[in-house]
């Protein structure tokens, strides 16, 4: 076993209110921004139960995270807890499936950012590529400048999306009320298309992982880590839920699917709908400044947890070198903004946030089998909360595309395989 001592370790400086509103900034993006509307494409109407169950999950897995994360608290995240509580190998797919679901996260939140841009600016949707780029290499600079600053950055993007999204709620209430209820009818197609929509919302919630990965960087991890957990995600399951229901009752489920289409902005082409001025550029303004946010907060996940496996060996050593502060491990942070960029090339949001959907799941479901390891004086949930997390992560895994689950699996064995004739001495 390695001795993660050994090497330099983060400064703890975040309190329960920055990690609230770091799991914020992570949350709150591209799931209520874009996958709202690919959901709806799938779902219709019943997007809004697959929102609510989500929630639910999402929450079972949050409340898991945070004891494991109050237990262990280290850069990480599960890849730590699967080799503590698990064994190597599941330690390893932990961290392999989280750095390939959060990148595919983040290049769907850099594309989200710029089909609202485009569309807001009236600009020919073919520069949506270019503008996501853009948008990654701006925020690997921030990122590269500190936790400290980032955070400074952080609290300005969340308070500006939550504004938009609570206007958004208010606005459409009219419409909601002139169309009555038609909009919500019928309330769902069938389970099949329930359940995918499910995952993909699932996705939309998992920011929370966010906090467990800054264990490290955190006072008082045990007492702060679950409180952050808990607030970020009750704060988010009410306005998505509201989102929804706005969105879903203004237009209908049709319309809001088909804002992917023209730009893959969603939201702001039902706030068109509203007849306020200016309306479409609130929540246009609020949405790029959301999924900016995302991106941030997913190259400062995403970095820690290669940190986590260079340190162990399972990465280069290069990538477990802090700069001279102690505050940032830059050689990571470049690698992980160089993998987002290279997978804003795809340029279909769907098969991003698709593939991001089936990487988390498996990710989660390590966690919550993690979870189940736990000696009763770190417990701080019930077992049965662990099960419901694990079963419900592994089953809705396999409800995203047929080809997405295919391709997740093969990367698992190509990680596996890795794993197995890595030639990186931890020491």
């Amino acid at each position: 076993m390695v001795n993660q001592t050994s090497s330099p370790q983060l400064q703890r400086q975040i309190g329960v209110k920055g990690a609230v509103l770091m799991g914020l900034g992570s949350i709150v993006g591209t799931g209520v921004f874009v996958s709202i509307g690919i959901a709806a494409g799938i779902a219709g109407s019943g997007v809004i139960l697959a929102v609510a169950i989500a929630a639910l999950i999402a929450t079972a897995n949050g409340l898991n995270s945070a004891q494991l994360a109050s237990s262990h608290p280290v850069s990480g995240g599960t890849y730590e807890y699967g080799y503590k509580y698990l064994n190597p190998w599941l330690g390893f797919t932990a961290g392999w499936m989280f750095l390939v679901a959060k990148t595919a996260s983040a290049a769907t939140a850099a594309l989200g950012f710029a089909g609202y841009l485009t569309n807001a600016l009236g600009v020919d949707p073919r520069w949506k590529v270019a503008i996501a780029l853009l948008a990654v290499i701006t925020l690997i600079c921030i990122v590269w400048g500190g936790i400290q600053k980032s955070n400074l950055v952080n609290i300005a993007i969340v308070s500006l999306a939550l504004f938009s999204l609570i206007f958004f709620i208010l606005a459409a209430l009219p419409k909601i009320a002139a169309q009555g209820v038609q909009n919500f009818s019928p309330f769902w197609l069938d389970l099949p298309s329930l359940l995918q929509a499910t995952a993909l919302m699932f996705v939309a919630y998992t920011g929370y992982g966010r906090i467990a990965t800054l264990g490290e960087e955190v006072k008082e991890p045990r007492k702060t880590i679950p409180q952050a957990m808990i607030i970020a995600m009750l704060l988010t399951m009410g306005l998505y839920m509201g989102v929804a229901i706005a969105a879903i009752g203004a237009v209908g489920a049709v319309k809001l699917a088909q804002g992917v289409g023209t730009g893959a902005a969603p939201l702001e082409v039902v706030a068109r709908s509203f007849g306020i001025p200016g309306s479409s550029q609130i929540v246009a303004l609020g949405a790029m400044l959301a999924m900016i946010g995302v991106v941030l907060n997913l190259i400062l996940g995403l970095s820690r947890v290669v940190l986590a496996m260079a340190r162990r060996g399972d990465l280069p050593r290069l990538f477990a070198k802090l700069n001279p502060q102690g505050t940032n491990p830059t050689a990571a942070v470049l690698l992980v903004g160089g993998a987002i960029a290279s997978l804003v090339l795809i340029g279909n949001v769907k098969t991003t946030w698709s593939f991001s959907a089936f990487s988390v799941l498996i990710y989660y479901g390590i966690t919550n089998l993690a979870a189940l390891q736990l000696p009763t004086s770190d417990r701080l949930y019930p077992k049965w909360l662990a099960i419901l997390g694990l079963l419900a992560c592994f089953f809705l895994a396999f409800w995203v595309e047929q080809q997405i689950w295919l391709t997740g699996v093969a990367l698992i064995l190509a990680g596996l395989i890795w794993h197995s004739y890595r030639r990186f001495p931890s020491r």
